[in-house]
């Protein structure tokens, strides 16, 4: 069985399109929805459509480690909340794994919902930033639990705990990119400019691979955001 974590913080606008996507697939799928403290009706909508609900401090990289910790799937998949989800995406999933036993996980191509030029870029740059081994939580990454616990599972990091652990499951064994395609939401972009933006992603990265902190790095990226 899959198990879905979805990491949530006021997404009550967004969250019913993806679980009802995840409702009409076939494949078994256990939904799992670590909520960080939201104002919404998030809980609320999470448990109305049956999935199971934990509640934790905030931060992504803390919610995703938590909601590993109590999902029961030898699957685990990690979907942003504002994700459109592929039909029959968990069957692409589950094909990929039993065709493979080597396989220990992958993501899905994304393309992003924007209807601008930088939207369109953006999933021109995320295929070959894929091609090169990285990828963000965006595209929808899944794990053999096995590995994932090999691997010491995310780190509850305040940023770039996506990036992280997608280095070490590359390192692990074969991943694949199944076609999808996840629809990823163009939101954060809005009303920014496309060469600031680039320039914000460079600039953090570059502070990361210089050690400094995860904290530090989310106060700079949320700073960049306003």
């Amino acid at each position: 069985m899959i198990s879905v974590v979805i990491p949530t913080l006021n997404e009550a606008r967004r969250l019913p399109a993806l679980l009802a996507d995840l409702g009409r697939e076939r494949e078994p799928a256990e939904i799992v929805v670590v909520d960080g403290g939201s104002e919404d009706d998030s809980v609320g909508i999470a448990a109305a459509a049956g999935a199971t609900v934990h509640r934790t401090v905030a931060g992504r990289g803390r919610q995703l480690r938590a909601g590993a910790e109590v999902a029961g799937g030898e699957v685990l998949l990690f979907l942003h909340a504002d994700s459109g989800f592929p039909a029959g995406g968990l069957t692409q999933i589950a094909e990929a794994l039993r065709a493979d036993p080597g396989l220990v996980g992958g993501n899905f191509r994304i393309v992003f919902d924007g209807d601008d030029a930088f939207s369109r870029w953006l999933t021109g740059f995320y295929a070959w930033f894929r091609r090169h081994g990285l990828y963000y939580g965006d595209s929808g990454i899944f794990v053999r639990r096995k590995i994932y616990e090999e691997l010491g599972g995310i780190k509850p990091m305040a940023l770039m705990e996506d990036y992280e652990f997608g280095r070490r499951l590359e390192r692990a064994g074969p991943t694949c990119c199944l076609d999808g395609p996840l629809i990823g939401s163009s939101r954060r972009f809005a009303g920014r400019q496309p060469a600031a933006i680039v320039a914000g992603w460079l600039w953090l990265h570059a502070l990361y691979f210089l050690g400094v902190p995860s904290e530090r790095l989310a106060a700079i990226y949320r700073s960049t955001r306003r």
